[in-house]
């Protein structure tokens, strides 16, 4: 019914203002003609602002005659101004090419935008903090810390807002739209293994924490995190690394296709890398891996933009896997050492990619995505050695086979009604993932099967629908509400069954959500957020529990400020709380179902960013969560693992000879491993330094982990095993430990 007289309001309006002009702009990058999107144009003098679309179009209407200044901002780019005439009833068309510069904080705008708070901060980080990992580009959420535990290879540990997260279960994780995370998973649910990714295709990063948006569904309860690769590069480039511990890397991105001079644009790059590393471990682990990524970007027809990606990676590893302190204290192995390093696995994965926008008017888009996957992953563990069969061990084997299927659809209008400022988004999203032979079994030495304990085919599909809109009540008032449904099909085949039977149950839930932000002048922004999430369930719990409370909720508040305190400092704060429901686990380790109970978390997150001098930036992560049980006695409230301080932060310097780098520093508290906080996992500090110098032609840097060399433990767990010698079982601390010092060179050669 809005839409209607949405439609019916803007004829009279058209009518009315027909002696009116309009100015109708593309803005494209400079070097390589792709359209720009995100980005600020306002007409000087005028109170008058609107962001591009994905084809890099904005269009202002109902102006007076007469003359114009525009002026076009946008994060890494310099400041355009041009002169625009107007004339009665006219269109006047308008381009600019905008230039890459230096990140100046100076030209951050705080604006009604919503998404100022989820692009801003990322946008500095991403020019000012070079990556040369995957993991490095996940720290860049603030706050969030990550651990490596069972080789390279294996996804990492993830935590955030006082969630161990393992490997994915409450985060939502998606590259170009292609979901990361792995639902119903041999080795947990949500599992999200980011390896694929090549860190240099990386061109923006967004993250959200809370479930506050609407068009983010399952595992997004404590947020979001979505990568956007490039659309185009500007020359060519071959990278080489090494480093200790027989480390090596290879990246090569090359141009296929530039239009970037004719009156059709389009782009098409190829990226590959090869790594190599033994490890810092006492016993190798030979983590080799390689991974290419192909993309198309390019206007289509009169008013569409496709983007047309095929990447595919693989990779093995050795792995030593956690150790008990008791077998260090006594000598048994080393700090990095093991107990049994037969552990490994190997993974694949390919992803087929499509999106195409559409723009049927100059206030709507439509997009499309599809997208396939195509998935293998096996994986050798042992966490407790020899406590369940004392003679042969304890190790196990994961593995899957799955096909990933999805369809993301969404329409977006901008309309003005009731003398109002209305964006309108609704979208339909359908996921469909199919595993074949999904198991766990009892292994010796990787290569002995003793017992196979789960077998069995898996397919769930979800789909969803949402609404967004948002309305901007007055320049210093914007509202947004989102109401999100979901409805899930699990289906299950036990294989080890004698009889063939397959298992469906269906769920569903409703996700709605209310934000606003107000922002009384240019230099700050309040918000406060509220709204549910949730998580699924692994299928083998839904039919185990005949599908009750198998879907989860999260209900979230949050309030805060993003604030530019001087033309160089920018400081967002926030205050929030997340409750989350009753829920039951499927622990892939051991095959069975484990309850789990209601949960409060809440705390403070505090980041700085401020530019000493045109060429140094300091920046500042400050996070605090308090994390408790609320259906346990008090004594025993604590979340396992739940991380309660954590801070990043550093200094990073980007000068005008082509010196640029960074020193910065990582904290984790300690925090308690079990729930009566009777075993505590140790926090750290480390340090990292980067120093590169970087001209038009090449580039050559040195890149330090754990510059004071700082002995650490990366991953830790309260668990309870046995060592062949001893007489029964213990439970302490078993950990992964931290790498030592670690250097690494590189060279890049641009052309």
């Amino acid at each position: 019914m809005k839409l209607f007289f949405s439609f019916f309001f803007t004829l009279v309006a058209t009518a009315l203002a027909a002696h009116n002009g309009s100015i109708r702009g593309s803005v494209l990058d400079a070097a390589t003609k792709n359209p720009l999107a995100g980005v600020s144009v306002s007409i000087d003098g005028a109170n008058l602002q609107v962001y591009t679309d994905e084809l890099g179009h904005y269009r202002f209407g109902e102006l007076s005659p007469g003359t114009y200044t525009l002026v076009t901002s946008y994060m890494g780019y310099e400041v355009n101004t041009k002169m625009v005439t107007v004339r009665e009833a006219e269109t006047t068309t308008v381009f600019h090419y905008l230039n890459r510069t230096d990140i100046e904080l100076s030209a951050v705008e705080i604006s009604s935008n919503p998404d100022v708070q989820v692009q801003v901060i990322p946008a500095i980080d991403a020019r000012m903090r070079p990556t040369n990992t995957s993991q490095d580009i996940l720290r860049m959420v603030p706050g969030l810390f990550i651990a490596q535990h069972a080789g390279g290879g294996k996804a990492e540990q993830i935590f955030l807002r006082g969630f161990d997260i393992d490997h994915g279960t409450d985060v939502a994780i998606d590259v170009d739209g292609i979901p990361v995370n792995m639902v119903s998973h041999a080795h947990g649910q949500g599992y999200a293994d980011l390896h694929f990714l090549i860190p240099e295709t990386v061109d923006r990063i967004q993250f959200g924490k809370g479930p506050y948006y609407a068009p983010y569904g399952d595992l997004a309860t404590a947020g979001y995190i979505g990568f956007q690769t490039k659309n185009a590069i500007d020359r060519n480039m071959v990278k080489l690394e090494a480093g200790q511990f027989d480390t090596y890397r290879a990246v090569g991105m090359f141009n296929l296709l530039n239009r970037a001079e004719s009156n059709r644009p389009g782009n098409a790059y190829l990226a590959t890398e090869y790594f190599y590393s033994n490890g810092y471990f006492d016993s190798p682990q030979a983590y080799d891996r390689f991974s290419a990524f192909a993309k198309y970007n390019g206007v289509v027809g009169e008013k569409g933009l496709l983007s047309a990606s095929l990447s595919s990676f693989t990779s093995r590893w050795d792995a030593s896997g956690q150790i008990p302190e008791r077998a260090v204290k006594s000598g048994q192995t080393g700090f990095f050492g093991s107990i049994d390093d037969t552990e490994g696995g190997r993974t694949s994965r390919t992803n087929l990619n499509v999106r195409i926008s559409a723009f049927p008017g100059q206030n709507s888009v439509f997009r499309n995505q599809f997208y396939l996957s195509l998935y293998d992953f096996e994986l050798f563990s042992n966490f407790t050695f020899f406590l369940n069969d004392p003679f042969q061990g304890d190790q196990i084997k994961q593995k899957e086979k799955r096909r990933l299927l999805g369809y993301r659809g969404s329409f977006t209008r901008n309309d003005r009604w009731a003398g109002l400022d209305w964006k309108t988004e609704a979208g339909l999203l359908v996921r469909y993932d199919a595993t074949q032979n999904s198991e766990l079994t009892h292994t010796a030495g990787r290569t002995e099967v003793l017992e196979r304990k789960a077998l069995g085919d898996i397919n769930q599909i979800n789909a969803g629908i949402f609404l967004n809109e948002t309305v901007h009540v007055a320049p210093w008032l914007t509202l947004n509400a989102g109401l999100r449904f979901d409805q899930f099909q699990f289906m299950y085949v036990d294989k080890l069954q004698p009889v063939y039977a397959r298992r469906i149950e269906a769920a569903h839930v409703f996700s709605p959500k209310l934000s606003a932000y107000f922002t009384p002048n240019d230099r700050i922004q309040l918000f406060v957020n509220t709204g549910y999430g949730f998580h699924s369930n692994d299928t083998r719990v839904v039919v185990t529990r005949g599908g009750e409370q198998i879907l989860p909720k999260a209900l979230g508040a949050e309030t805060g400020a993003i604030w530019k305190a001087t033309p160089r400092i920018l400081i967002s704060t926030s205050l929030w709380r997340l409750d989350l429901e009753q829920e039951f686990v499927y622990v892939g380790d051991e095959a069975v179902v484990e309850p789990g109970g209601k949960t409060r978390r809440s705390g403070v997150d505090i980041s700085g960013r401020l530019q000493l001098f045109d060429w140094l930036f300091a920046d500042l992560d400050a996070n605090y969560t308090y994390a408790r049980a609320t259906d346990a006695p008090k004594e025993e409230a604590y979340i396992p693992l739940a991380p309660e301080w954590t801070s990043i932060g550093g200094l990073s310097f980007q000068m005008k000879s082509g010196l640029n780098g960074s020193l910065r520093y990582r904290h984790l508290g300690n925090r308690a491993a079990n729930e009566d906080n009777t075993v505590v996992a140790e926090g750290y500090w480390l340090a990292d330094a980067l120093l590169n110098f970087t001209n038009p032609g090449f580039e050559i840097g040195l890149s330090v982990e754990n510059l004071l060399d700082r002995r650490w433990k990366e991953a830790q767990f309260d668990t309870e095993s046995r060592l062949f010698d001893e007489p029964g079982p213990v439970s302490e601390i078993h950990f992964t430990p931290g790498t030592p010092f670690n250097m690494r060179m590189h060279v890049s050669v641009f052309f």
